[in-house]
C-alpha cells in the first residue's frame, strides 16, 4: 500500500491506480488539460469534484518540492497549492516506482503555449515576459531563489487585459531568509537562457510575430526586473521640505501592487536631508482593498479596473463621502452582479466573473466611441455577450458528468 504525506488528504486519491506507472494510466482516469514542457510525467485526475495535477519525480525531489510550496502558500506567494506526496509505489511485478506530487489544479489558468491559437503578437509576448518578471521580483522579495525561471514553469491567469503569473514548479527552488545578488542574477540569467530557448521554439513553429527577436527580447527581462526591483527597494534622498514625495512614493508602489508594510526614515546631523527605504510586502494592495469591500477575490489588475468602476459609480451617484463600505454593496448589487447574470449558463466556463465585468466595460468603450455617447452598462453586457464572448474558448475546466454514485 502506498504511504500519504498530506495535510488536507483527499480519501478519493486512494482509490487512484497508483502501481502503474503515471505515463501507462487509463484514459478514463485522466482529465484533458493544456499541459506546458516538463521533464517529468505530468497528468491531471478529477477526485471527488475537485482537479489535481500529479508528477512523477523521485521522492527526495517530490518531498522537497511539497515542503518548499507549504513554505511559498504559508508566505501567500503566487504558487499553485500542494496537495501532497504518495510514496513506496510499487508496481504489479513489486518492482519500486517513483514518488507523486500532489498539487490542486489552478482553475482558469493556462501554460503559456495554450494563450495562444495562431501567430503570438509582439504585445501579448510583452504582457507574458512582464508577468513573469512581476512573479521573479515578487519571489526574490520573499527571499526565494527559484533556479529554474521559465514560461515553462509558470501558469498564467488573465488579468484585465494583462496576464498575472503563478510559480507551478519549485523543484529547483530554496527559501532563504533574504536573497543574494549573486542568486537574483543567477535567476536571471537563468530566465534568459530558458526564454530564448522558448521563444526560439514558437518562432519554429511559425506561433512568433515575424517582427519579434527572440534574442532582443529575453535581452529586455534583466532592464525590466531591475527596473522594477529599484522602485521597490531603493532608498530615495530628499529634503524635509519635499516630504511629499514620500506620499508619492508609496502611491506609485501601490500602483504597482505592492503594500508598505513600514518605511525606514534616517534624517542626517542637521535635519534637513532625509533618507527613505520602504519596507516593501506582497503584492494585492487593490485585491485585498477590494476583497474587503465586497468579498470578491480576484487577480490584482482586475481589482484596479473594477475598483476604478467603483469610484466612478460613487462620483455618478454623488456618494463620494459616504461610507465606502455601503457604495461598495450598492455597486456590486446594482452594476456588477446584474452584468456576470447576463452571461448565460452555457458560457460560464468561458471567462471568469471578473475579467467578464473588465471585458464588458472595454467593450462599453469602444461601442459609445463608435456611438459618439455613453452607453449603457447593461446594453454593452448584452452586445459583449452575443458579439464577442460567444466566440470565445472555455478556460475553466469543463469536466465530464461524474460517474453513477458519485456526487460533485
Amino acid at each position: 500500500m502506498p504511504r500519504f504525506v498530506a495535510t488536507r488528504p483527499d480519501t478519493g486519491l486512494l482509490s487512484l491506480p497508483w502501481e502503474i506507472p503515471l505515463e501507462d494510466w487509463p484514459e478514463d482516469q485522466l482529465v484533458a488539460l493544456p499541459r506546458g514542457i516538463s521533464r517529468h510525467v505530468v497528468r491531471f485526475v478529477r477526485v471527488s469534484g475537485s482537479v489535481y495535477a500529479i508528477k512523477e519525480v523521485m521522492e527526495h525531489l517530490a518531498m522537497h518540492e511539497y515542503r518548499l510550496l507549504r513554505d511559498l502558500e504559508r508566505l501567500d506567494s503566487p504558487s499553485v497549492e500542494p496537495v501532497g506526496v504518495i510514496t513506496d509505489r510499487l508496481d504489479k511485478s513489486g518492482e519500486p516506482l517513483d514518488s507523486i506530487l500532489v498539487t490542486r489544479h489552478l482553475q482558469f489558468s493556462l501554460p503559456y503555449r495554450a494563450l495562444f491559437s495562431s501567430t503570438l503578437r509582439p504585445d501579448t509576448v510583452n504582457r507574458l515576459i512582464d508577468a513573469l518578471v512581476a512573479l521573479i521580483v515578487r519571489l526574490h522579495l520573499l527571499g526565494f531563489f527559484w533556479g529554474d525561471c521559465s514560461l515553462s514553469n509558470t501558469l498564467f491567469r488573465r488579468d484585465a487585459g494583462a496576464f498575472a503569473a503563478y510559480l507551478v514548479d519549485a523543484e529547483t527552488g530554496e527559501l532563504h531568509q533574504d536573497i543574494s545578488d549573486g542568486q537574483r542574477a543567477h535567476d536571471l540569467y537563468t530566465a534568459e537562457i530558458n526564454l530564448f530557448g522558448e521563444l526560439s521554439d514558437l518562432q519554429e513553429g511559425g506561433l512568433l510575430d515575424e517582427d519579434i527577436d527572440p534574442l532582443e527580447t529575453v535581452q529586455s527581462i534583466t532592464a525590466r526586473y531591475e527596473a522594477l526591483w529599484k522602485e521597490l527597494t531603493a532608498p530615495e534622498e530628499f529634503h524635509t521640505d519635499e516630504m511629499h514625495r514620500l506620499d508619492s512614493r508609496i502611491r506609485r508602489l501601490n500602483e504597482l501592487g505592492f503594500d508598505v508594510a513600514e518605511i525606514d526614515i534616517i534624517t542626517d546631523w542637521d535635519g534637513s536631508q532625509v533618507r527613505i527605504q520602504p519596507k516593501v510586502v506582497d503584492a494585492g494592495h487593490h485585491s485585498r482593498r477590494l476583497l474587503r469591500l465586497t468579498g470578491l477575490d480576484v487577480e490584482e489588475n482586475q481589482a484596479r479596473r473594477l475598483l476604478n468602476d467603483l469610484d466612478s459609480f460613487a462620483a455618478a451617484t454623488d456618494q463620494q463621502n459616504e461610507d465606502e463600505e455601503i457604495v461598495a454593496h450598492q455597486w456590486l448589487s446594482e452594476v456588477f452582479e446584474p452584468v456576470v447574470r447576463v452571461v448565460p449558463r452555457d458560457m460560464k466556463r468561458k471567462l471568469e466573473p471578473a475579467e467578464v465585468f473588465h471585458e464588458v466595460l472595454e467593450h462599453r468603450w469602444f461601442l459609445s466611441e463608435e456611438a459618439g455617447h455613453e452607453v449603457d452598462t447593461m446594453q454593452a453586457a448584452r452586445s459583449y455577450v452575443n458579439d464577442v464572448l460567444r466566440a470565445k474558448p472555455d478556460e475553466k475546466l469543463t469536466l465530464p458528468p461524474p460517474p453513477p454514485g458519485e456526487s460533485e
